[in-house]
């Protein structure tokens, strides 16, 4: 099955007239839900539905990743901020990998449990102590710290059934303005930068299904953000770091991605630079505006689907809340 390359989100508990009509179109690959989505188990089961009855082959997909970033929360284990495994791995390195594997199982059983396919997780920026966007969200300041947490959090993720999204590649965690408000610029030579991209290069042989470019500028290697650069995800992420999943886009409703002003030459720019698929968030009338066009549809695309397990299994789940317990 041939999936469109554009990620569109809905605006409520559930699905309105124009937003069933957009789901059927051929260009629409994938639904994204945030918390305005939900309400509880039973409704958000019901919404997910209503988007299977259009199409069962869309990806649904949500940002996930415990602390601040967490959509989801009521009937939903509380999951730590991905700095708090950090801080425990500088005291109990081996705990604090058990702990991730545990994050990454519960994370992803009770996400598939109500028929969504993936979470926008691990987030792979370093913590340099100055993001706004990323703060706690980031495991650690040590790539090979971030490699082995990370690593264990997506083993998890893989066990329990869920594919994992690597992000902000190839590193946002060195500039303090957030891309969701403006365009943060990287001065920072490529020799500099290698010492981000250690933390996907290090895990693209150990499960790492799928990347999310940053919506940030480093002048020193391309005039591009690295969501419309063929240097960095062509070349730099697929050729020269042996990448060979697939790429999202952070959304294109960002002021990060104003970098270019109309949103069609945003998603023809990201897609002829080597992106899978495109995100367009909380602006319906941008996704109106591409959402008949002639785009490409991918059958890479659908690598990201969820394993579904026959039955939820209680125990375990309770084995790895245990686990995590002292994280909080």
């Amino acid at each position: 099955m041939k999936l469109g390359p554009i990620m569109m989100d809905v605006s409520g508990f559930t699905l309105t007239e124009t937003e069933k009509t957009n789901l059927d179109k051929p260009s629409i690959g994938g639904v994204i839900l945030f918390t305005r989505n939900y309400q509880d188990i039973h409704q958000i089961r019901k919404l997910i539905g209503e988007i299977r009855m259009i199409n069962p082959d869309l990806l649904i997909a949500v940002d996930h990743e415990g602390g601040r970033v967490q959509r989801f929360r009521e009937g939903f284990t509380h999951l730590p901020a991905m700095a708090k495994l950090g801080q425990v791995y500088d005291k109990y390195p081996e705990h604090a990998v058990e702990q991730a594997f545990s994050c990454g199982w519960i994370l992803a059983a009770e996400l598939l449990a109500i028929d969504v396919d993936f979470s926008f997780t691990p987030v792979l920026d370093l913590d340099y102590g100055k993001s706004l966007a990323i703060g706690d969200r980031a495991f650690h300041s040590n790539p090979e710290v971030v490699i082995e947490l990370a690593g264990s959090l997506i083993k998890g993720l893989h066990e329990a059934g869920m594919k994992c999204v690597g992000k902000h590649f190839p590193g946002h965690g060195h500039v303090e303005i957030d891309s969701h408000i403006d365009l943060p610029i990287d001065e920072r030579s490529m020799n500099e930068i290698e010492y981000d991209i250690l933390c996907f290069k290090g895990l693209i042989n150990k499960g790492l299904d799928a990347v999310m470019p940053a919506h940030v500028l480093y002048p020193q290697v391309d005039d591009k953000p690295s969501s419309f650069s063929s240097i960095w995800i062509k070349e730099i992420l697929k050729t020269q770091s042996g990448f060979g999943g697939i790429v999202f886009t952070d959304d294109l409703s960002m002021q990060g991605a104003h970098f270019i002003k109309n949103i069609t030459e945003r998603v023809y720019l990201s897609l002829e630079s080597g992106c899978d698929m495109a995100l367009i968030c909380n602006h319906p009338e941008l996704v109106t505006e591409v959402i008949d066009l002639d785009w490409p549809n991918s059958e890479k695309l659908q690598l990201m689907k969820g394993i579904k397990p026959q039955e939820f299994n209680k125990m375990v789940l309770n084995h790895h809340i245990n686990n995590i317990q002292s994280l909080f």
